[in-house]
């Protein structure tokens, strides 16, 4: 089961913070499915998506037991 989180505005958004998926084979089509208000929101500029923890480029393979996090733009000094 792939664990799903979402922070700041993407949180508010979408109504929830962590959520496990089963058997996800592609994420992204997944997600704008479900919401696709949100699918637009977590492609949008400057989001970062960490997969583990590390943060990924373009498309990642994902495990059974993976946590993707979706990051949204930081601001701040």
């Amino acid at each position: 089961m792939a664990k799903v989180l979402l922070f700041g505005p993407l949180r508010d958004l979408a109504g929830w913070r962590e959520r496990d998926f089963d058997g996800v084979a592609d994420l992204a089509s997944l997600m704008a499915q479900l919401d696709p208000e949100l699918a637009l929101a977590v492609n949008g500029p400057g989001v970062q998506v960490a997969v583990d923890k590390a943060i990924v480029r373009g498309h990642a393979l994902l495990g059974p037991r993976s946590e993707v996090a979706f990051l949204p733009p930081m601001s701040g000094g």
